[in-house]
């Protein structure tokens, strides 16, 4: 016991260090945002008007374009996402080009995003521009569907990796049950695999939604920035961490600056009101 107590207690320290740097980090980032809030009150958060030089500041442009490109995002990337899961849970589970999948998975979670924004800008931007002139929309190249491809790439990892491990941890007896049953392999992945990690696999999925409501660098090179609520998926917007990142280092007024903290202040109220949801998704369906 006496062995165990130097490694419990430098294990408390740890933690005792993270939750100090945590509430140490909340608390800078309201007592920052507090000179806007007292200002606007709830009007900054539904605010449709961004004019800095009038001194009016609203984030609801910001909040739409960051759930609309995270949530886009979101639904590009599962069907990729579960497919590399399955395929490597299931089907290549060992062997060489099993070991060259997962490590191309995370070589994709390993690349930079400003190397996202770069290709982007290079490759998909003028691609979607041709798209845009096809269909008829203003073709601006850049704007929300296009950050919401650039995000969708860089958010398939997390799904995917988590998922494949989940899937690989099925119990080997169930399985066997079920194809002693007469059942074939899709149905066994279908009615057996899938169900059993189906907490693991949501586990992922808002890994992935966390991910793609913070990301910062890839979403500003490639969204338009534009202050102002996007009338479609096509059009130039702004997510709380682009404009943050665009207009942080010219914030002039204690105002400004305040507005712009606070908007970091809602993201994070936003990330920890779904991680607190996708805590309790998950538990609900560990239950079932």
């Amino acid at each position: 016991m006496k062995r165990r107590t130097p490694f419990f207690l430098s294990l408390l320290i740890a933690a005792l260090i993270v939750v100090g740097v945590l509430l140490a980090s909340f608390f800078s980032i309201t007592v920052s945002s507090l000179p806007a809030l007292k200002k606007f009150g709830l009007d900054f958060f539904l605010g449709k008007q961004w004019d800095p030089p009038a001194k009016v500041f609203g984030a609801l442009p910001f909040l739409i374009g960051t759930l609309i490109t995270s949530f886009l995002a979101l639904l590009f990337s599962l069907p990729f996402s579960l497919s590399i899961s399955i395929l490597l849970g299931e089907y290549l589970k060992k062997g060489r080009l099993a070991s060259l999948l997962k490590s191309l998975v995370d070589l994709i979670a390993a690349v930079p995003s400003v190397i996202y924004g770069f290709w982007g800008l290079q490759v998909l931007v003028p691609w979607m521009r041709e798209f845009e002139m096809k269909i008829g929309v203003s073709p601006y190249g850049v704007g929300i569907l296009t950050a919401s491809f650039i995000l969708s790439v860089m958010i398939i990892p997390n799904t995917a990796s988590i998922a494949r491990e989940v899937l690989e941890l099925v119990p080997a007896d169930l399985k066997e049950a079920a194809y002693s049953l007469g059942a074939t392999r899709y149905e066994v992945i279908k009615r057996v695999s899938i169900p059993y990690a189906k907490s693991g696999i949501l586990a992922g999925v808002l890994l992935s939604l966390g991910r793609a409501l913070g990301e910062t660098m890839a979403v500003t090179m490639v969204i338009g920035n534009s202050n102002v609520i996007p009338r479609d998926i096509f059009s130039p917007a702004n997510t709380m961490a682009s404009v943050i990142a665009n207009e942080f280092t010219e914030a002039t007024g204690n105002l400004y600056y305040s507005s712009l903290i606070a908007i970091g202040f809602f993201l994070f109220l936003i990330t920890a009101v779904f991680s607190i949801l996708g805590r309790h998704i998950i538990k609900r369906s560990s239950l079932k």
